[in-house]
């Protein structure tokens, strides 16, 4: 079992930037990545990374804007949010998957474990 605990997240006007982080109480699972879910709305993965090798995938929207990245040392995932925009608002997760193969960016929301989620929230 992998306790994740993310943290970062804030009120910002449009065009500002947050950091997101999420702790993993053991070693990163080979699977690590973000989702979000705005109210009234569905869970939508954005980004993913590949423990392994350090390769990341993201969501077309937040393309260019968002990175996700990893430090193995610490056991913690970062987002780094820049160009926020109001349809960013949601709230964000933290989540994980021990299992390697055939893993998309959308599905981020099904991985086996998930943290308790941060607020964004950007004002116009």
């Amino acid at each position: 079992q992998v306790q994740l605990v993310e943290s970062g997240g804030g009120s910002v006007q449009a065009g500002g930037s947050l950091r997101l982080s999420c702790v993993a109480s053991g070693n990163l699972p080979s699977r690590t990545g973000w989702f979000r879910q705005a109210p009234g709305k569905e869970r939508v993965g954005i980004a993913v990374l590949y423990s392994e090798d350090g390769s990341t995938f993201y969501a077309d929207s937040v393309v260019g804007r968002f990175t996700i990245s990893q430090d193995k040392v610490k056991n913690t995932v970062y987002l780094e949010m820049n160009s926020l925009k109001p349809e960013d608002t949601a709230m964000y997760y933290c989540a994980a998957s021990p299992f390697v193969a055939g893993w998309s960016v959308a599905d981020v929301p099904i991985f086996t474990y998930r943290g308790q989620g941060t607020q964004v929230t950007v004002s116009s």
